[in-house]
């Protein structure tokens, strides 16, 4: 009997849960961290910086409507201006098949932040791209380029149309936004910067429609850091984008 319950005792006894140990946090090295955390470059470091952003749709005809909307930022600039050229492409004429399809939902869309890329087709023989890419250069002076297209003034919008259908870009204050409703309900798509998110958003509804949007981030980067007035100067450019939205 004593032996049987020496068993039993030794069976519990292993069953049972051993005490936990004292959690030991890991302190990481400084090469690790420096892999973790995120990266800055101080204003004066940067000679010029610049957005394009690119809205296009081609219908079944291949006329196409659209829009391109630029800004550069450099040392000579005295106001964040964005500029915009529209795009008017003639096809082969007539009207394309009213698009039957329907897409449903996507309410909260509206409300995402960060970057954003949704297509949603309801159509055949479609196609949708959306984009963005950032590019870094080196050099010690921006090439001055002269502004293409209209002004964009805050609060204003421009509008274009033609067979492919209506296009509006719109600086509303908190940031920019390009618009384009194609013609015989055969969708529409939105892209839009502003605070700090960027969204790509495509819906077709009818056939063989071809839909771009991109967006291109350029920043061109000194290897020798300047100092006092020069460092003021740059982050007072930087902060002229405030005014729009950014």
């Amino acid at each position: 009997m004593k032996t049987q319950a020496w068993l039993t005792l030794m069976c519990l006894a292993v069953s049972l849960p051993t005490q936990a140990q004292v959690f030991q946090p890991i302190e990481l090295k400084d090469q690790e961290l420096a892999n973790l955390r995120g990266r800055y470059v101080m204003p004066g470091r940067i000679v010029s910086f610049g957005i394009v952003m690119t809205s296009t749709w081609q219908n079944a005809n291949g006329e196409v409507i659209g829009a391109t909307s630029t800004m550069q930022i450099q040392q000579s600039t005295l106001k964040p201006q964005f500029y915009v050229t529209v795009i008017d492409e003639k096809g082969s004429g007539g009207t394309p098949t009213p698009g039957t399809g329907t897409v449903t939902g996507g309410g909260g869309l509206n409300t995402t932040s960060g970057v954003t890329q949704v297509v949603r087709a309801a159509g055949d023989n479609n196609s949708a791209l959306n984009n963005v890419d950032i590019k870094v250069t080196k050099g010690s002076q921006a090439t001055d380029v002269t502004p293409q297209g209209q002004v964009l003034a805050p609060g204003s919008t421009l509008v274009g149309a033609n067979g492919a259908g209506s296009m509006s870009v719109t600086s509303n204050g908190t940031g920019v936004q390009m618009n384009i409703v194609a013609g015989s309900n055969q969708g529409s798509t939105v892209q839009s910067i502003a605070q700090g998110g960027l969204m790509q958003n495509t819906t077709l509804l009818g056939n063989g429609n071809h839909v771009s949007n991109i967006t291109s981030l350029n920043v061109m980067l000194r290897d020798n850091i300047p100092s006092g007035g020069a460092l003021t100067n740059n982050l007072d450019q930087l902060k002229g984008l405030r005014a729009l939205g950014y």
